[in-house]
């Protein structure tokens, strides 16, 4: 029996990549940077002392990590036995974003520019705002900028409760955001409305839609909550999930992974939020699937939650927690089975401003006759989706080299 289980820890980026310098994030590294302040005693909040990640260490990603920039991350070393096949990979694609990073890693790497958003304030054209407002019958809204999640709904969350506006923002990435509350103004109206920015986007190359729903009385206590939902456009062409459910395969999306597909590809969607429901969701679809199922889940708090809010303890916390569950996705694989572990770009907690950051991420490889090692560099995350193909026995992707055999 022949399946794949693909755990995208969202935003674990592994350092610098190749072209880092045109994104200003040279010097970045998620794993590495989060690794140092651990072991110098600067993330203590809920943990203690280094980085404890014996299971990932196993897999590969301490020596992944040392591949990809020179030298071991603090607490880390060559006293581990790996067991796993362990890459680092650039991308191919033109932007840090989700999307982009997504799509590559299935195969369909992103070789055009996104439209973005680029002024930090006014940053939506009237014409835009105009007509989604038209369309949704509201007078007008709040925000108009790029902003921190968190941030904004400090900022604007009690004037959105009584005014009823929805907060429009965006971000370095090529994103429309709308953070409406759930109760004050309504979780179908906000899907509703996202729609219609959606559809309104369409001239700007506008990669997702976001809607950021939010509960809580005032800003001490404004929280998002887990009913978010991407609006992504499609990628633009047929991925290794399209190929395998082509084929007659089966593709379960557990968390977000079927939005930022734009639910191509997909054959049945489990919804979750937070790592530790999310962890729970993939352990009971392996479960339950078949022979030629892919299983692919998106831990997005690593990024959501604790990237952009510059949390480097709980990042560290978080990864900790995942680590300390792997065992039990271990114990449950065939031999024939396949564990990928890898990331979509990189969020490095101790950089400056709250943006993605240009890096290249682990391919954590195990099972399917892989012998343990180094896979060396890969020059495109679209090698995972090239070696899924591969596994599959499915049509070879147009990008990527396989390290399946």
């Amino acid at each position: 029996m022949k399946r794949t289980v693909i755990m995208m820890l969202d935003s674990f980026g592994v350092g610098a990549a190749k072209d880092a310098a045109d994104f200003g994030d040279i010097g970045a590294d998620t794993f590495g940077h989060i690794a140092k302040a651990c072991a110098e005693g600067k993330a203590n909040e809920g943990r203690e002392g280094p980085l404890k990640l014996p299971n990932l260490a196993k897999l590969g990603l301490a020596h992944a990590g040392k591949e990809s920039t020179g030298s071991f991350a603090a607490g880390f070393g060559d006293d581990i036995e790996v067991i796993g096949a362990y890459g680092h990979a650039d991308e191919l694609s033109s932007g840090k974003d989700t999307p982009s990073g997504h799509w590559e890693m299935a195969g369909v790497p992103v070789l055009y520019e996104w439209g973005y958003f680029s002024d930090h304030t006014n940053s939506f054209p009237q014409e835009l705002t105009d007509k989604i407002l038209a369309r949704a019958g509201l007078s007008g809204y709040l925000g108009n900028c790029h902003a921190s999640g968190t941030a904004i709904l400090e900022q604007l969350g009690e004037e959105h409760m009584q005014s009823g506006l929805p907060i429009f923002y965006t971000s370095a990435d090529s994103v429309f955001q709308i953070a409406c509350h759930e109760e004050t103004f309504g979780l179908e109206k906000l899907y509703e409305l996202c729609i219609i920015a959606r559809e309104e986007l369409e001239p700007y190359n506008i990669g997702r839609v976001i809607a950021r729903p939010f509960v809580g009385t005032g800003a001490s206590d404004f929280a998002r909550t887990g009913n978010r939902r991407d609006y992504a456009v499609e990628p633009p062409a047929k991925t290794v999930l399209d190929k395998l459910k082509e084929a007659g395969g089966e593709v379960v999306s557990v968390g977000k992974i079927a939005d930022i597909y734009a639910h191509c590809g997909i054959t049945k969607k489990v919804k979750a939020s937070g790592l530790e429901a999310l962890f729970d969701a993939t352990l009971e679809q392996v479960k339950l699937a078949g022979d030629r199922t892919i299983v692919f889940t998106n831990f997005v708090d690593f990024d959501s939650h604790y990237g952009h809010r510059r949390d480097i303890a709980g990042y560290a916390r978080a990864l900790e927690y995942f680590d300390s569950r792997l065992p039990e996705i271990l114990a449950i694989l065939g031999e024939d089975d396949l564990l990928l572990l890898t990331a979509d770009h990189g969020c490095d907690p101790t950089w400056q401003g709250t943006d993605h950051t240009r890096e290249r991420v682990p391919v954590l490889a195990y099972g399917a006759g892989l012998t343990a090692g180094s896979l060396g560099l890969r020059n495109s995350f679209a090698d995972i989706g090239q070696s899924i193909a591969k596994y599959f026995e499915l049509e070879p992707m147009a990008y990527g080299e396989s390290f399946v055999a």
